[in-house]
């Protein structure tokens, strides 16, 4: 019986323990897309205790935040909102999701807490009810005490050499203007440009937001479509003078649907109105947006990523309740292969198709997203149409590896840029240690069932590219 979490965790062959031990496991992180704040990054926050910083929750601003992976299973214990994302006891809070955790076999969130408490804390021994006080107290005093416990502290000691962070168009970006101000940061934090706001003209609050966008490019008002991609787009540059090198789009279907101008602008008219507008309204005038702010991506060097297929905000009470992000998403089953072909093709036809990550929360997208990135190939960048890796439901040990068999399947999983941690959790690095291992152990099973040559000049290309290079050269970091 091997032990648990060992230096071999999850790692089943001696190739896979070579791979892993002697090419992956010290290669530095590049973290292309988390929701971590950059605020808290400049001002190198500390935290009070492991609730704050594993748990998260009520913050001081009255907003919620945290890791809403954890808040799901303690609500599947039964455990009372006050506890999971509410101003309770954190002890008492921290002492109940031992108890969830202890439960959670076979969920990568026991894999993933564990290796947090063993890297950061110096804790091997696994987190239970019996252990929690002894555990809470050796870690808040490390928390306290230890000055590489601090946001940036963690981020050094993980090996990051760069976040991607989660942006507003209309942000300032002033926290990433302290931070490339701050010559004692030594890793390099840039934004991402994410317009969902703006692209999402059938959801609540979309004319708020257009205001708002007008008021950062200093307009007294948008009136037209025209008038929002000239926004987006200033405000894109904006950004990538700020360093940004990808977007990121959260869709809940990828539209596309090609109308005249004057109808788009009709949509928006109704929209600016407070009307509801039609599905193929709301379709004509996201693939507006979206098929310019790809062109300005590919004209920027900017990356675009698109994530779909999430079901959003399922529980109508809690949503009122406690707002978005807060652990009522759920996979959705959507039939859009169809039109994200035909998006990737109307961009390519002025070959302004920029480099794209394709993220489908359903894994039964994975084969059909693997045929259809293998149509938009070219000489740019190998690799130029991404599958990305396991997201969100998926990030778990058998999603991974279902990931990287279709790509492999279907296309060079050697060009393949690896891991994200997209986490609100400065902790959440160990993610990559943990996709690192399951990779290695993959094709170190690929090896020594001798479907790939024991080459080990090939191997160490293969695991190095995806674990860190493919990566560095994909972003032109």
């Amino acid at each position: 019986m091997k032990q648990f979490l060992d230096k071999d965790f999850v790692l089943q062959t001696e190739t896979a323990k070579h791979l892993f031990h002697d090419y992956a496991k010290d290669l530095p992180i590049i973290d292309y897309h988390c929701h971590i704040s950059p605020q808290e990054i400049y001002e190198d926050r500390r935290f009070e205790t492991l609730a704050d910083v594993w748990l998260g929750g009520y913050q001081p601003d009255g907003s919620i935040a945290g890791d809403h992976y954890k808040w799901r299973l303690m609500r599947s214990n039964g455990m009372p909102e006050e506890l999971v994302t509410g101003r309770g006891d954190d002890f008492a809070r921290f002492k109940g999701f031992a108890e969830v955790l202890t439960k959670a076999i076979g969920n990568s969130m026991y894999h993933w807490c564990n290796l947090e408490l063993q890297k950061y804390f110096g804790i091997t021994e696994p987190l239970t009810p019996q252990n929690a006080e002894k555990i809470w107290n050796k870690c808040n005093d490390k928390l306290k005490n230890d000055p590489q416990m601090s946001v940036r502290g963690l981020i050094k000691q993980s090996n990051v050499e760069y976040v991607g962070t989660t942006d507003d168009p209309i942000d300032s970006l002033i926290w990433h203007e302290k931070i490339a101000e701050d010559k004692t940061i030594d890793f390099l934090v840039r934004p991402s440009f994410r317009p969902d706001k703006a692209v999402n003209i059938h959801k609540e609050g979309f004319a708020e937001y257009i205001k708002k966008l007008a008021k950062a490019v200093n307009k007294e008002s948008l009136d037209s479509t025209q008038d929002v991609i000239d926004a987006l787009i200033e405000r894109v540059e904006f950004f990538a003078e700020h360093g940004c090198v990808a977007s990121d789009h959260g869709l809940d279907y990828v539209p596309f649907r090609k109308l005249p101008m004057e109808e788009c602008d009709k949509a928006f008219k109704k929209a600016m109105n407070g009307e509801a507008v039609t599905v193929e309204e709301a379709e004509g005038y996201q693939t507006a947006l979206l098929v310019a702010l790809g062109k300005a991506y590919h004209r920027l060097g900017i990356t675009m990523e698109l994530h779909y297929s999430c079901l959003r905000n399922i529980n109508e009470r809690q949503f009122k309740t406690l707002g978005p992000d807060t652990g009522y998403d759920a996979m959705a089953n959507n039939s859009c292969g169809g039109n994200l072909a035909a998006f990737l093709s109307e961009l390519d036809k002025t070959e302004e198709l920029p480099k794209t990550i394709v993220f489908s929360l359903n894994p039964a997208d994975n084969e059909q997203i693997g045929t259809i990135i293998g149509g938009f190939q070219s000489a740019e960048v190998p690799g130029k149409i991404q599958h990305g890796p396991a997201w969100w439901f998926n990030d778990s040990k058998s999603g991974m590896e279902e990931q990287m068999k279709s790509l492999a399947n279907l296309g060079l999983l050697g060009n393949f840029i690896g891991m994200l941690t997209d986490s609100r959790s400065f902790l959440s690095y160990t993610r990559h240690d943990y996709f690192r291992r399951i990779m290695c152990n993959l094709i170190g099973n690929w090896v020594e069932n001798g479907e790939y040559p024991n080459d080990d000049e090939a191997l160490k290309s293969i695991v190095q590219g995806i674990s860190y290079y493919n990566a560095k050269r994909y972003f032109g970091l």
